[in-house]
């Protein structure tokens, strides 16, 4: 049978030579891919006004749905060279917040015709300058006192050294503590925000340098009188002081390793398995907490009055960011631990 079923299936040859083709089962044609149904793009048309005088200042036309509020800067940039991206600040309402570099056109409550309002923020400067440059002068203006250049103090004490040993230490301690701060802005801190106004640089500098200058005029001038309770006193300051520079540090690590390089992602800073991280169980911002036990020791080492008041000063402006990274953490997660308190356990 299957002879038989394989010949039937086989061309013939007629009597004449010619080949004959017998009938076979039919050949299922071939269908054409159906072609796949492009979404059409829905563009959206961007007009950008002027936040106090709503004059349009740019129109942009076919603007893609999932353009960034950082393209359309750069894209508002072009057509006004005068205000770089860093120096816009774009709002949905003239007197809102400023819209951050990451949100996507069409995640944002706008219609496909968008209005956005645009605020010029100044002259900007990068951060890493703006610290460099406020933690430079302290370090070096602090040397300019401990070695008593001229104009200081009265002629005869120029380049003159103390005979204090604490006068000795309080210079290495500030020099440890301002070299430590140039060197975390080099190589540990990674900015969320790329600059800031140039006009905070003078404010900064003049705060830092101005309170560094005091400090230094009176430890070291000629007529310094050491601590009260002498030597007990000091080593007491300095193991505060060294202890809360090293908690510092460690939670500058421990933030620094939640942030990837180049991400703006924020998450909820926890303890690590370094002992000096889990004040985070209590507090939101303890590099805070150990700058002000720093400075603290440093008081209780060269007791001496400008030193108190740069240190209560410092205390107060940095309960205040604090405060505000607090707020923004209870805001933004959820799930954050309601027993921490912005800088200090349990009281603020």
């Amino acid at each position: 049978m299957d002879t038989l079923a394989l010949e039937a299936t086989q061309p013939k040859k007629a009597q004449n030579g010619a080949l004959v083709l017998l009938p076979g089962p039919p050949i299922p044609a071939k269908r054409k891919p159906a072609k796949k149904t492009k979404k059409a793009v829905v563009f959206f048309e961007v007009e950008i006004l002027d936040a106090k005088t709503k004059d349009k200042l740019c129109f942009l036309d076919k603007v893609e749905p999932n353009a960034t509020i950082g393209e359309i800067k750069s894209m508002f940039h072009k057509s006004h060279p005068q205000w770089y991206p860093a120096r816009q600040s774009i709002r949905l309402d003239p007197k809102g917040k400023s819209l951050k570099d990451e949100d996507v056109l069409q995640h944002l409550p706008v219609g496909t015709t968008a209005t956005f309002y645009f605020r010029d923020l100044g002259a900007q400067i990068s951060w890493v300058t703006v610290f460099l440059t406020e933690y430079a002068g302290p370090l070096l203006i602090y040397l300019m006192f401990y070695f008593r250049v001229p104009f200081i103090y009265v002629p005869k004490y120029d380049f003159t050294t103390s005979k204090h040993w604490v006068v000795h230490l309080a210079c290495m301690c500030h020099s440890f503590h301002y070299v430590k701060r140039l060197l975390e802005t080099l190589f540990v801190h990674r900015f969320s925000h790329g600059t800031m106004p140039l006009r905070n640089i003078f404010k900064n500098c003049t705060y830092y340098w101005g309170f560094a200058a005091w400090m230094a005029y009176y430890i070291n001038h000629p007529l310094y009188t050491p601590p009260t309770y002498g030597e007990q006193q000091i080593r007491l300051a300095l193991t505060v002081f060294l202890f809360c520079q090293i908690g510092n540090f460690s939670i500058h690590i421990a933030l620094r390793n939640l942030r990837p390089p180049g991400s703006k992602t924020r998450k909820i800073p926890y303890p690590t398995k370094n002992p000096f991280t889990w004040i985070f169980l209590l507090v939101s911002c303890p590099n805070y907490t150990y700058e002000l036990g720093s400075w603290l020791g440093f008081t209780l080492m060269t007791q001496c009055l400008p030193v108190a008041a740069f240190t209560l000063v410092g205390f107060i402006q940095m309960t205040v960011w604090a405060k505000g990274k607090h707020r923004s953490y209870l805001k933004e997660f959820r799930d954050y631990p309601t027993l921490r308190s912005p800088i200090l356990p349990f009281i603020l």
